[in-house]
């Protein structure tokens, strides 16, 4: 079984580690994560609260400093 978990990413980060962390989870470039976000923040307007909610109710990795 995959033991495959979401943190908020210490070393790849602008401002909370989201990003970083989805695109560390998902293993794609970070920057399409940062492109999505903005999308949908503009495009659907849902970008913004999807974005607090991760940074507030994810961990932080422990296996990061």
């Amino acid at each position: 079984m995959n033991n495959k978990r979401f943190y908020l990413s210490q070393t790849d980060k602008k401002i909370a580690g989201v990003c970083g962390g989805l695109a560390e989870y998902f293993e794609v470039d970070p920057l399409l994560v940062r492109v999505f976000f903005l999308m949908a923040f503009f495009g659907f307007g849902c970008g913004l609260l999807a974005y607090i909610v991760l940074w507030l109710l994810a961990p932080r990795n422990p296996n990061q400093y």
